[in-house]
């Protein structure tokens, strides 16, 4: 069991949306984390870093993204 980290998606809005979720989560359930919360659907947000888009199946941990990480979240 992976174990829990905070991350910190930053939107083109400006808005900072914080999400808990554990290191071995995949892309695809840290997007429904964030789908939560913002109302918007999963099938909708890229999540990336710089020109790094990350995908769906590969987890927190293999991407090595760390508790307090930025990231950056666009809506397609």
């Amino acid at each position: 069991m992976g174990q829990m980290i905070e991350v910190i998606l930053n939107d083109r809005l400006g808005r900072k949306i914080r999400v808990k979720c554990n290191s071995d989560d995949t892309i695809l359930d840290l997007k429904k984390l964030v789908a939560a919360q913002t109302g918007t659907r999963y099938d909708k947000i890229r999540i990336q870093k710089w020109y790094i888009v990350y995908k769906d199946h590969i987890t927190l941990e293999d991407y090595e993204i760390k508790d307090g990480m930025g990231l950056e979240l666009f809506y397609n």
